[in-house]
């Protein structure tokens, strides 16, 4: 899919963003974030690599002179690694004011998944060791993983200094 085929700005303040999320894949799986949190898509970007920081954070890129991290979701989830292409994408998130980009193989979609559509995750981990999934969500019988972004984006490894990067509001 191309990333312009999907307008953010055409979301409405009528629009029920509590259910709706944003498909990509990852190594021909559905995952999904919920589409508050997406200020929006962009082709691959130059991406300068910081050293020092988990393997998954692939460095940071420079989106209109503002510094966003950017993290591989193949190499966060322990997949292999592929070539970037003309259909990886770059979503970038904003988490209380702290952008970040996932780097996935290609946005498919914007879905409304109802709340009685989307199943807790398993439990395989201890009920204190809550994990990236945030829940399963059943849509036109597929299923869509749907992340919990703030854990994914703030596991301990991952979290980086925006400032010691240069993040400021003037352009650099």
């Amino acid at each position: 899919m191309n990333t312009n085929e999907i307008d953010l700005g055409a979301l409405t303040a009528g629009d029920n963003v509590e259910n709706m999320y944003l498909t990509f894949e990852v190594a021909q799986e559905t995952y999904a974030v919920n589409i508050g949190c997406v200020t929006e898509i962009v082709g691959m970007q130059r991406i300068s690599a910081i050293p020092d920081v988990p393997e998954y954070i692939k460095g940071a890129m420079n989106l209109r002179g503002k510094v966003i991290p950017v993290m591989d979701q193949r190499a966060r989830f322990n997949m292999p690694a592929r070539a970037y292409d003309d259909r990886t994408t770059i979503i970038v998130l904003d988490l209380a004011g702290v952008p970040t980009g996932l780097v996935v193989d290609q946005v498919t979609d914007v879905q409304t998944i109802p709340q009685a559509n989307i199943d807790p995750p398993p439990h395989w981990l201890g009920k204190d060791e809550a994990g990236i999934v945030k829940g399963l969500g059943k849509l036109n019988n597929s299923v869509s993983i749907i992340l919990d972004v703030p854990r994914l984006v703030s596991n301990k490894q991952a979290r980086l200094n925006l400032d010691a990067l240069g993040n400021h509001d003037h352009a650099r």
